[in-house]
């Protein structure tokens, strides 16, 4: 009788993908055999990952950054477990609870010109309060988002993702148009039509891992200031130190007037997400006691989302994660960028801090296109494809691709990474780009495989 997890987890071994396929989202197990990711992993700590078998793995992913600290930290794990045995009166609704506090006052001291944060539950719950924000404080409907854009999956956060295929079948969106990203005459024409609440913008794009042009930011806010509108700087993956600065727009020397973190807040254990706000559009947003709850969330400022928080922000600044990020990344993209002279299919490394994206591009050498070719006439986006399916059935290293029908992978590895970690990840990938530019057989056994998958649907 009773409760007994450690019970039902050994009763059920091994039934993860079953479960999945019959009760959750079937394409995922679907995906995941398909590419030869479906192993079942039992244990992570740090930058690895290991599985049933014992087998290690570096994790290059880092859960789409939410494992900045690595997985499992110990700083973080004591927070919760403090939580726990506090048996603290948490989510009482109608209470001013501590931790909240606490987590906006450490939040707001790291970045100037913030006054205030809401607190709900996901990155695209922290950009769905700020286009609320915006457009109340404004009293403009309209929203500007750059191209190749992602800012969640929400109706709010979707009418303002810059990628096609996650919008279709979903419309009728929220008022939102596009513009080309680092390009500030589209804005200034935009704005010349005075309905314009915002500009939302990644300083460093996730999809394509494209890098907001120096000053760029700078000169949006101008802009945008002088018509009215807002700055909106979405920091959810590139916040917290990623980038080689705790807030990657730091980097043009701008003051945003909202912004929004989630991700690497967490942990890697609670959700979270924090929206941060001048003072005078939450003065506008909750102007008065009728309007106490006009923008709200039942979950948000819980106990354990906001000590993980708390926790987090002090493995950042004790472990000096931001200077790390710099540090390390410098040396991972100067590697990288020495094996782009050495093999013509990888075409640049871009990227700031520990998020890189390693572009590919057509090949010079005839005896490489017929293969290039193959691939691409299959599908845009399948040599990228390639080279992770590589990285991790040859080396044991989880990366991804950084967008569909985009030939570039992304790495985000954890903030607390080094000269071991990049040196397992740059002898790996030059072992597979030294095999796929040798014209032999990954790229053609790659293709076969795809055929195989493809007639046993």
């Amino acid at each position: 009788m009773g409760f007994d997890l450690p019970g039902l987890l050994a009763a059920n071994d091994g039934r993860g993908y079953e479960l999945h396929a019959r009760h959750l989202n079937p394409q995922l197990p679907r995906m995941l055999h398909a590419i030869g990711f479906d192993k079942v992993y039992e244990r992570a700590e740090g930058s690895y990952l290991f599985d049933r078998d014992g087998q290690r793995y570096l994790d290059f992913l880092s859960g789409f950054g939410v494992f900045a600290l690595g997985h499992n930290h110990p700083v973080v794990r004591k927070a919760l477990h403090d939580v726990l045995d506090g048996e603290l009166a948490d989510l009482v609704q109608f209470d001013c609870a501590l931790l909240p506090g606490l987590l906006a006052e450490q939040l707001l001291a790291r970045a100037p010109g913030m006054d205030r944060v809401y607190f709900g539950n996901s990155g695209t719950e922290a950009v769905e309060a700020a286009l609320k924000f915006a457009r109340y404080a404004t009293g403009k409907p309209r929203v500007l988002y750059c191209d190749h854009a992602f800012h969640g999956l929400t109706v709010g956060s979707l009418s303002v993702n810059g990628s096609d295929e996650f919008k279709t079948g979903f419309g009728p969106l929220v008022s939102g148009t596009a513009v080309p990203f680092g390009e500030l005459d589209a804005l200034r024409a935009e704005l010349t039509r005075k309905d314009v609440a915002a500009l939302v913008v990644e300083p460093v794009q996730g999809k394509g891992v494209h890098v907001a042009p120096p000053g760029y930011l700078r000169a949006a806010a101008g802009l945008l200031h002088a018509a009215g509108a807002l700055l909106i700087c979405d920091e959810v993956q590139t916040g917290l130190g990623r980038t080689g600065r705790f807030f990657s727009y730091e980097y043009d020397d701008v003051e945003p007037d909202i912004v929004t973190v989630a991700k690497a807040l967490s942990g890697g254990f609670v959700p979270v997400g924090a929206t941060l706000v001048k003072e005078w559009i939450f003065a506008r947003v909750y102007s008065s006691m009728d309007r106490v709850l006009v923008h709200d969330s039942t979950f948000g400022s819980n106990a354990p989302a906001m000590a993980a928080g708390l926790a987090s922000l002090a493995v950042i600044e004790d472990e000096q994660l931001v200077s790390n990020a710099e540090r390390t990344g410098e040396v991972l993209r100067a590697a990288l960028a020495d094996l782009a002279g050495r093999y013509e299919m990888l075409a640049g490394v871009r990227g700031r801090g520990l998020m890189i994206g390693l572009e590919f591009a057509r090949p010079r050498s005839l005896k490489l296109r017929a293969s290039w070719n193959m691939l691409q006439a299959a599908r845009v986006g399948l040599f990228s494809q390639m080279i992770v399916v590589s990285l991790f059935e040859r080396h044991r290293i989880l990366t991804q691709v950084a967008g569909d029908h985009m030939e570039v992978i992304k790495l985000l590895p954890s903030l607390t990474i080094g000269d071991a970690e990049v040196d397992a990840f740059v002898t790996a990938f030059a072992e597979v780009m030294e095999d796929a530019h040798r014209g032999s057989g990954l790229m053609w056994d790659f293709g076969r495989r795809l055929v195989r998958q493809a007639m046993t649907r």
